[in-house]
């Protein structure tokens, strides 16, 4: 067991994704070091295990090369000033979640100063920038992997790796119950209910969200009687979703707007609009169909073309190496591109099953105690620390 002068993990979490990974180890580890304190940049969900925020996640959640540069002195402060507080305080081990940018640097700074480092999510070195494996070797001391085939990636560089699974595959029900989320987001049973999900970055919201009301709008003009719901982030994402959009044109489309209540969302609707990143994982784990999008600054966007590795952008497609469902972005991604492909996704049964079989596979494949099992590789770290 981890002696009491090591029983202080520090973790950085970067976004609302980040924050509710790393709850779900945290929710294993705390049960093993209940006497442990917990801090370093995290959210709510981290929060409910006792975890302690020293800096606020929304400052670090911020995508897009350029967008980043425009930030950058703000999240180096930060950044120096946690490396500094680390050093001196020397926790009995590091995690950092996901925010490769953010994280990587520190770690290593870490590490060689002799603090054990875990990192949870391996970077897209699968997809794109595969030269950084060299620099996660001189950075993380164990790399903790939710995709089944990143493990062999890491242990083939020489870097010690254990596949957890996704925590996602546990939290969200192999069969989620689309009449009890309808009735408590005081949905129709019999509506057709679209979810519209631009993103939890206030830059994603601002790039994508245009087009994606755009879509509803012309969606509308087929059906009238589609139901459009909105999960935000929290109240910033809202505020910021509300202004760009607009009052007349959300309530010319109706649209339902909630807070930090995706997963009641998806379970509710019929077919989903969705913007890259973790949330298409959780779309395919609540087996909907989907049209995956994403618009960015179109700087960045031209040096992410030429650092890409493979066709794909969305996981479930990444996991399946097909296009098993639409990818529209940047030009593409216009309001009548995305309504023809919703329209698709909506309207097509034998799609629907052909999507829905998929994600069952997908699903299983996926399935871990992820609590448990990245929690004792924590303990593992703490304890060789000793």
């Amino acid at each position: 067991m981890a002696s009491s002068a090591n029983q202080i993990v520090a973790m950085v979490a970067g976004e609302p994704s980040g924050d509710i990974l790393a709850a779900r180890m945290l929710s294993g580890l705390r049960s093993m070091l209940p006497d442990a304190h917990l801090h370093g940049i995290g959210g709510s969900a981290m929060a409910e295990h006792g975890f302690v925020a020293d800096y606020p996640m929304e400052k670090l959640a911020v995508r897009g090369l350029f967008e980043v540069l425009s930030h950058y002195r703000e999240i180096k402060g930060i950044r120096d000033a946690l490396r500094a507080q680390l050093l001196t305080e020397r926790p009995g081990v590091f995690v950092g979640v996901d925010a490769p940018d953010f994280n990587l640097d520190l770690e290593i700074a870490l590490k060689e100063a002799g603090i054990p480092t875990a990192h949870f999510i391996s970077p897209s070195i699968w997809a794109w920038r595969r030269n950084r494996i060299k620099k996660i070797a001189r950075a993380v001391s164990h790399m903790l992997v939710i995709f089944p085939f990143e493990e062999e990636i890491y242990k083939k560089a020489g870097i010690p790796a254990t596949y957890v699974g996704h925590p996602l595959a546990e939290l969200i029900p192999m069969d989620a119950d689309q009449n009890a989320a309808r009735n408590k987001l005081a949905l129709e049973q019999s509506a057709r209910v679209i979810a519209i999900m631009p993103g939890s970055r206030l830059s994603e919201i601002k790039y994508n969200s245009d087009a994606f009301i755009g879509a509803a709008e012309m969606l509308l003009k087929r059906d009238k009687h589609i139901r459009f719901i909105v999960p935000m982030a929290g109240p910033a994402q809202r505020a910021y979703f509300e202004k760009i959009i607009g009052e007349e044109r959300i309530k010319k489309c109706e649209l339902t707007i909630i807070e930090g209540d995706s997963h009641t969302a998806l379970a509710a609707s019929d077919a989903v609009l969705v913007a890259s990143g973790t949330a298409t994982l959780e779309v395919a784990l609540f087996k909907k169909p989907m049209v995956i999008s994403y618009r960015m600054n179109p700087a960045s966007w031209q040096l992410l073309r030429l650092m890409a590795y493979q066709p794909w952008v969305g996981l479930p497609n990444i996991m399946a190496r097909e296009f098993l469902v639409p990818e529209l972005l940047q030009g593409r991604a216009t309001p009548h591109t995305l309504a023809s492909s919703l329209w698709v996704q909506l309207s097509s049964d034998q799609n629907r099953q052909r999507l829905r079989r998929r994600f069952i596979d997908l699903h299983h494949d996926l399935m871990r105690n992820t609590a448990s099992e990245s929690a004792h590789v924590v303990m593992q770290l703490l304890n060789n620390h000793r």
